[in-house]
């Protein structure tokens, strides 16, 4: 740097998460080996989002701007050799967007501080990234605690001359969950014919839609489980839990260029039948009606013990008992079914044991203090599924969370994306 020694901004308290309406404050730190002129020194708050066609491509078919501000904490003059701090506080506005980081774009928060020298001289300049959480209360979406149901009907021909008829029901306990919560999956099939079906297969699926002239879509599988098959004549239910992980939220509310959407997808392959459940995920926790006080049977029990955690906003660790046995459900008429066994799922770890997390792993309180610094909190996830620690850290550091698969990217223009929540959410399929 020549003669400038450090340059750096600091926030107060190291703190990197804030939300809309809070003021961000920290320091412009210079030292110097020998004395400086300078015309101004300058401290900007920017927030904005930009989006492309081309992955990792940082030049922006589109951009929006949030807000940005500039402060001049120091004019003319000349820094002695030494150190200097410059304090600053900006403002945020109150409607804008979390922070995201995408393939084709993203939406960043950052400070940035410049040196403006006399002519001829090195201008000198330096950023800190901050991260912004503005959070979705999932109370505020009608309907959110009824269940997501789907149906479908599938005629098939096999063997040439035989035709059989297959039914695929699905439905989710909620339409809407936080991270660390549980998806509560219930799938019905009727398989009549005489034909053996292959296997069922659930996804937790993201869907982000950058809108540039030719919108992209980027799916993403984050959980997968699969059960097996469905022998001829038979009807048979299966139950499965999936854990959310740290995911953004639905929607982004306050950015027009970017657009996040979750469902979850139950197919068999043979014959091919497909289901969606449109579902939402946010940051505040869907208030559930207190247990009625007749459930008296120890697995009730634990059911409304349950449900009273969930609604004081406690996360569970792990998948809950099930509140249902496999003939109770789903089945209409009370007609016997066979229970569909789980081959694999992707939130095991090789021993077959299902991922279990801390009820704190999963904090999104900007501000949260960590009581433990051996075991980092999750604050927010600014990506598809790149979440990261931040509280106490200068600089976040990306988690190693045993629950988020590898990104499986579909990059490709499909004629038909998955609905939204808005299209499907009430509609039952038919085929």
């Amino acid at each position: 740097m020549g003669k400038l020694q450090e340059f750096d901004i600091t926030f107060t308290n190291n703190k990197v998460v804030y939300g809309p309406g809070e003021s961000i404050s920290g320091t412009v730190k210079i030292r110097t080996g020998h004395s400086l002129q300078y015309k101004a020194i300058k401290v900007n708050c920017q927030g904005s989002c930009g989006i492309s066609n081309k992955v990792n491509d940082n030049s922006w078919a589109l951009e929006e701007q949030y807000f940005n501000s500039t402060l001049s904490v120091a004019d003319k003059g000349t820094l002695a050799a030494g150190e200097h701090s410059f304090p600053f506080q900006f403002l945020i506005p109150v409607a804008v967007p979390t922070s995201f980081e995408g393939p084709f774009g993203k939406i960043v928060y950052r400070v940035r501080a410049a040196i403006d020298t006399p002519r001829f001289s090195k201008d000198y300049k330096a950023q800190r990234a901050f991260y912004l959480l503005n959070r979705l209360d999932l109370n505020e979406v009608p309907d959110i605690e009824h269940p997501s149901y789907a149906v479908t009907t599938k005629k098939f021909s096999y063997l040439l001359v035989k035709t059989g008829t297959l039914m695929l029901k699905a439905r989710s306990d909620l339409r809407g969950y936080i991270p660390g919560q549980i998806i509560k999956l219930a799938t019905e099939i009727h398989n009549k014919s005489g034909k053996d079906t292959g296997c069922v297969l659930a996804s937790l699926i993201q869907k982000v839609t950058y809108k540039t002239k030719r919108p992209v879509f980027d799916l993403r599988t984050i959980a997968e489980v699969e059960g097996a098959g469905v022998k001829a004549g038979k009807h048979a239910e299966w139950r499965e839990q999936i854990i959310v992980p740290p995911l953004p939220q639905t929607a982004l509310a306050g950015c027009s260029l970017v657009d996040i959407d979750y469902f979850i997808q139950v197919s068999l392959k043979s014959p091919d039948a497909v289901v969606t459940l449109p579902i939402y995920i946010g940051n505040i926790a869907v208030n559930l009606s207190p247990p009625r006080p007749v459930l008296s049977t120890p697995d009730h029990r634990a059911a409304a013990m349950s449900t009273s955690a969930a609604a004081a906003g406690v996360m569970p660790s792990a998948p809950p008992a099930e509140e249902e046995g496999p003939g109770e459900g789903l089945c209409a008429g009370g007609l016997a079914s066979e229970e569909i066994p789980t081959k694999s799922h992707s939130q095991q770890d090789p021993s077959g044991q299902t991922v279990t997390m801390s009820p704190g792993a999963f904090s999104h309180a900007p501000g949260h203090r960590r009581p433990d610094a051996s075991a980092p909190l999750f604050c927010l996830s600014t990506g598809a599924t790149i979440p990261f620690f931040t509280e106490g850290n200068d600089t976040p550091i990306p988690t190693s969370c045993s629950l988020i698969l590898p990104p499986e990217y579909s990059w490709d223009y499909p004629h038909e994306p998955p609905p939204t929540y808005e299209e499907s959410c009430s509609s039952v399929n038919t085929s």
